[in-house]
């Protein structure tokens, strides 16, 4: 029998920045082996929602990973439980190479070499571009490179779980596409993955169910089919206005 415990359930998640409230009492769920697309408008709250989950932001709610509680304020510890954040903006260290970079991702395994170079192995198999410049300053790599990188990396760490904020900003839209088919194959491998995205049609093609964000509220859970044209989105954006 499939365990029907969710993979991730936030509920009722606030966030505040100072006294503005950035993010109202939400709630989603992400199942086991589910990609879930979070799609809004700048300043929706889409980037403040993955921060929440990962306790980098002061607010109310909870939010449990395989049924347990995730700790609030403590992001290192939510890490640790398998929950991996792909920032936006990348994140990476552009004084240092590929190589430490990715080294960095897997800092929890220690010295489980054989591990390490497994994980490795697979990146490398992922983002074959990313073993030929192992040692290139990663701020040297173009901007497709780096976000390659950036995934690189949260792989590195063993994620049971990734976040991804806007994975493919910036980029041309032949990379984006190219960049989110990997993570369309780390899904279908069985990785559950939350993608936080603007291109809405691109996500759509990967995502099996999407909520959409509108002045920091859930304003709707829709499927790709619901959504034929960016008209259909706004419709949505501008009832929440």
């Amino acid at each position: 029998m499939q365990n029907a415990t969710p993979l991730l359930a936030v509920e009722g998640l606030s966030a505040r920045y100072g006294n503005v409230e950035a993010l109202h009492a939400t709630s989603l769920t992400v199942a086991r082996g589910e990609l879930v697309a979070v799609l809004g408008p700048n300043g929706a709250g889409k980037s403040t929602l993955l921060r929440a989950i990962m306790g980098l932001t002061p607010g109310n709610g909870s939010v449990r990973f395989n049924g347990e509680l995730l700790p609030r304020g403590d992001a290192r510890a939510v890490a640790a439980q398998g929950v991996i954040l792909v920032p936006e903006g990348r994140g990476i260290f552009g004084p240092m190479t590929v190589r430490e970079n990715l080294d960095l991702g897997a800092y929890l395994l220690g010295r489980q070499r054989g591990e390490i170079a497994a994980r490795l192995e697979r990146v490398f198999t992922l983002f074959p571009r990313l073993q030929h410049r192992q040692a290139q300053l990663a701020g040297s790599l173009s901007g497709g490179e780096q976000q390659m990188l950036a995934i690189g990396r949260a792989l590195m760490a063993g994620p049971k779980m990734l976040l991804l904020d806007e994975p493919s900003l910036g980029l041309a839209p032949r990379l984006a596409a190219e960049i989110l088919e990997t993570l369309g194959g780390l899904n279908r491998d069985g990785l559950g993955i939350l993608l936080v995205e603007q291109r809405a049609p691109l996500a759509l093609k990967l995502a099996k169910r999407a909520y959409l964000l509108s002045v920091g509220r859930v304003v709707a859970e829709v499927t790709p089919d619901q959504i034929a044209s960016p008209h259909d989105l706004a419709r949505y954006y501008f009832a929440a206005a």
